[in-house]
């Protein structure tokens, strides 16, 4: 079954469906779950399906030692794999992509089972992962190919620059984009050269595994990827341990202690953190659009998504106009637990997620917010179901004011002016993504470059940024360092190194020079080059 979203004091329907999907089964988990790297005789633990509370799978549990030989074995594998060419990795890459393309309908269904989205929005990770992999296999071997570089002194000096690998790189990839962060940060560090030792979140493992699963298939060496399951209190000191280079997506929290150990490692890290990302509408906007545009900004994923909105900045000329039209959509959204593309907002995926949107909501409440629309958990649908939840009068002293929600609460604003905005949007330690709407789009990008945010998106959400894949994308302030996509996605996996050959004199005296003579030369010759413009 599936629902509209009900205003508060709706009495709520009865009726709860459980639905399968019909490419899994038991032997599906059962045959995934082998590729996790862990003892035959690991403890196990059991996960749950979001939309039912059914179990979903029985799984190996990795020990620090599990890590230990996971990363021993990856070194083994890496070894051979660094040795290859970029082109020889790109082709398993690309067969892995059209895997991925002919077998969605599995994937899409593991990722609505393990997390609970709707499919809509599976969708999305499917259709990520195959940009990813196209873009990366297409661009990683001029990436990776040695460069001349201008040298010390013209014709003397021949200078190359190459790139090698890190080693084995270690990536934490998390339960809300199982798919596309297990896959997305995967693929550049293989084509760079380097093995992964990957720590899935438990929650979406079988995604993760199913992903690695398929790269097997579509042809890499054995060892390359290992994929580790357990709390982070029992693997994560061994994963920081073994790594070459660390990977993480997850809360600034954790981020801070990953660099923290990164630096007494000196190794490099990538860390890609919490948000409190802004939409805005200015008062030229095309108010439909945008309201249409604010659902999917602050909905997707069932507001699990790092860079989703939950603050709406709304000029004050159109504000309320602009909340009519919002609030319209999102009283008529359609949620419940569906394998269908129907539905518009699945279920939250776990309950400690419920518990921090409903105390969120609840906080506000009771200080003075008022709920529009939403406001309450719906049983009715699934035991992690939460009504996407739109807020006005909201202030500082509330939780959700300040801290990321990190589900389908969103609260709206007025603002006076564009300085108004870019003040309001600003006034956050994080800096992971933000929107701007207007019809002028040479005005809406002037204000997004002002906006302290990794990435903006004018006249979109966050799909135009995201999906630009020859763009980096990363957060500011605390919302991390490092970027994925563009050339810094796969280069940031690598070593680079200068490579100088000398032919001739070099940088210093020559032919019975006294040292104050070559220095007189060498200034004549640097002004020479100054002049003819020579870098």
């Amino acid at each position: 079954m599936s629902s509209t979203v009900a205003q508060a004091g709706t009495p709520a329907p009865t009726e709860v469906r459980h639905p399968v999907p019909a490419s899994f089964g038991p032997e599906v988990a059962a045959r995934l779950a082998l590729r996790v790297s862990a003892a035959p005789d690991a403890e196990r633990v059991r996960t749950f399906a979001p939309y039912t509370g059914e179990q979903v799978a029985d799984l190996p549990v990795s020990t620090a030692d599990d890590v230990t030989a996971a990363y021993a074995a990856a070194r083994t594998a890496q070894a051979g794999w660094a040795a290859s060419s970029p082109a020889e990795r790109a082709r398993i890459v690309l067969r892995f992509h059209d895997l991925v393309a002919a077998r969605q309908h599995e994937v899409l269904d593991l990722v609505q089972l393990e997390n609970g989205k709707a499919r809509r929005d599976a969708f999305l990770e499917v259709a990520d992962v195959l940009n990813t992999s196209r873009y990366y296999a297409r661009t990683a071997p001029g990436l990776l190919r040695a460069r001349r570089r201008r040298g010390a002194l013209p014709v003397l000096t021949a200078t190359t620059e190459l790139h090698h690998p890190k080693g084995v790189v270690g990536i934490v990839s998390p339960w809300n984009y199982p798919l596309s962060l297990a896959v997305g940060d995967t693929l550049p560090a293989l084509l760079a050269g380097n093995a992964v030792v990957q720590k899935a979140d438990t929650q979406t493992a079988l995604t993760a595994l199913w992903a690695a699963t398929l790269m097997d298939e579509a042809g890499l060496p054995a060892g390359l990827w290992q994929v580790v399951v357990g709390p982070p209190e029992q693997v994560g000191d061994a994963l920081l341990a073994g790594a070459d280079y660390m990977m993480f997506t997850g809360s600034t929290a954790t981020g801070r202690r990953i660099a923290a150990a990164a630096g007494e490692r000196l190794i490099g890290c990538s860390l890609e953190l919490g948000g409190k990302n802004a939409m805005v509408v200015l008062d030229d906007a095309d108010l439909d659009a945008a309201a249409e545009g604010a659902v999917r900004a602050c909905f997707s994923s069932t507001g699990q998504l790092c860079i989703s909105m939950e603050r709406l900045y709304v000029h004050a000329a159109v504000h309320d106009a602009f909340v009519e039209a919002f609030l319209a959509r999102v009283r008529a959204m359609t949620l419940g637990p569906d394998f269908g593309y129907a539905t518009q907002m699945g279920s939250l995926t776990s309950q400690r997620v419920l518990d921090t949107v409903a105390e969120h909501v609840e906080d506000a409440r009771a200080k003075g917010a008022t709920v529009l629309a939403g406001g309450r958990a719906r049983p009715d649908l699934g035991p992690l179901f939460y009504e996407p939840t739109v807020l006005t009068d909201t202030d500082e002293s509330m939780t959700l004011y300040a801290s990321e929600t990190f589900g389908p609460v969103v609260s709206i604003y007025r603002v006076e002016d564009d300085d108004d905005a870019v003040a309001r949007v600003n006034a956050t330690p994080y800096g992971l993504n933000s929107s701007v709407w207007t019809r002028d789009t040479r005005r809406g990008a002037a204000l997004a470059a002002r906006l302290r945010t990794g990435t903006a998106n004018v006249n979109d959400a966050f799909a135009a940024a995201w999906g630009s894949m020859d763009a980096p994308m990363g957060g500011m302030g605390d919302s991390g360092l490092g970027r994925r996509h563009g050339a810094e996605g796969l280069l940031k996996y690598t070593e680079a190194q200068t490579v100088a050959v000398q032919h001739g004199p070099g940088l210093a005296p020559f032919g019975g020079m006294t040292h104050e003579t070559y220095a007189k030369v060498l200034t004549r010759a640097l002004g020479v080059m100054r002049r003819v413009g020579l870098k």
